[in-house]
């Protein structure tokens, strides 16, 4: 398999920076997903890494050999792209085996590398259809055949199931998840949607404005975001934010105060901090709980919101609560009918709490990671 490494790795587009010298070290086998909103150079850095976009500075290794300067069939990448990129008047057979008759091999070994990528991926029924007969799904898993008789070292997938529904994108997960895993081969994935993300990675790298964000686990990143902004992108739905300052209460200890609540700080949580500092709070819907409707938190703050509205989810909902003056969801489990301007009583998990900069973003807890 292969290791792969960006060493100070930028991309000018003119005098424009679409990527701003990232570092990064991939493991053998391992499963990233870049993600990050839109034109923030996460497919730019991908096509780099796939030989589609030149390299204006720094540089990029497979297995510890630098592939600057070497052709994309040289590097031992294969690539699934969002649009299939699959040729229309080719079969599903013909469409497999296209790229291996170029690269000149036996008949025999290409029509081996075909069987087995069919059969990994149920492709058996459909091999003497072309792509109008075929579904979405059934396109991408030809696309993905395509890339697995390459036989690649390191597997690049480009927002692949941005173009499907979603019942199938979520079928498709299970799909790309599953073939990493048995394949046991170098994938990286691109997407902007942190669902995929959570759901696929082994590491998520988190991009913004050309620059990694921050890289990590996906329990890292949603349990101890680096900033305000990883905080907001990760999760679903987001975050809760609230504007509001560090003060002193009565007994000299630290609390901090936004229009919609306040909250003592549990010593050891967060670094030095002093009164009148302004800070945004940072609160999960998960933690933030309907009384009666989830698993109560070991230091509860009791407060009350009123309903703006509700989304029901089967067996939770997702409500939307004025607090003060300022909106925030709340997730309820085993959820019961709620109704607009409804007093609902909700208890806030203050262990969860976070804390951020409001000048810079950066996270206020102890062992955040930094940027």
């Amino acid at each position: 398999m292969a290791t792969v490494a960006l060493r100070d790795l930028v991309k000018l587009y003119g005098r424009h920076p679409a990527v701003r010298g990232i570092d990064l070290e991939i493991a053998d086998r391992e499963f990233v997903v870049f993600v990050g909103p839109s034109g923030c150079g996460k497919s730019t850095t991908l096509r780099m890494i796939a030989g589609l976009e030149t390299i204006s500075h720094g540089e990029l290794l497979i297995d510890g050999r630098v592939v600057n300067d070497e052709p994309s069939r040289e590097r031992g990448v294969a690539m699934v792209f969002q649009t299939y990129a699959l040729y229309p008047h080719m079969t599903v057979r013909q469409n497999m085996s296209f790229g291996l008759k170029l690269a000149g091999l036996p008949k025999a070994e290409i029509e081996s590398r075909v069987a087995r990528a069919v059969e990994v991926l149920e492709l058996g029924p459909y091999l003497d259809r072309r792509p109008s007969q075929l579904s979405g799904g059934q396109r991408q898993r030809v696309a993905m055949g395509r890339a697995i008789v390459r036989e690649p070292r390191v597997f690049l997938f480009d927002e692949p199931l941005s173009n499907l529904d979603a019942k199938l994108r979520n079928q498709m997960r299970i799909e790309i998840k599953r073939l990493q895993k048995a394949l046991n081969v170098t994938t990286i994935y691109v997407t902007h949607d942190q669902v995929e993300a959570m759901t696929l990675a082994d590491r998520i790298v988190v991009m913004k404005d050309g620059h990694i964000a921050q890289v990590g686990s996906p329990t890292e990143l949603y349990d101890n975001p680096a900033d305000q902004f990883v905080a907001g992108f990760i999760g679903a739905p987001a975050m809760n934010f609230f504007p509001g300052e560090i003060e002193r209460d009565a007994t000299g200890g630290l609390r901090m105060r936004t229009a919609a609540f306040s909250a003592p700080l549990a010593e050891g949580r967060f670094v030095p901090l002093e009164p009148g500092r302004r800070i945004t709070a940072g609160l999960r819907p998960d933690d933030l709980v309907p009384v009666g409707h989830g698993m109560p938190p070991r230091r509860p703050l009791e407060l009350e919101g009123s309903v703006v509205l509700s989304e029901m989810l089967g067996g939770e909902s997702l409500v939307m609560v004025r607090l003060g003056d300022q909106e925030a969801i709340a997730r309820m489990a085993q959820p019961r009918p709620v109704v607009t301007d409804e007093r609902l009583p909700l208890m806030l998990d203050t262990e969860r709490l976070h804390l951020f900069d409001a000048a810079t973003g950066q996270s206020l807890r102890l062992g955040s990671a930094a940027r």
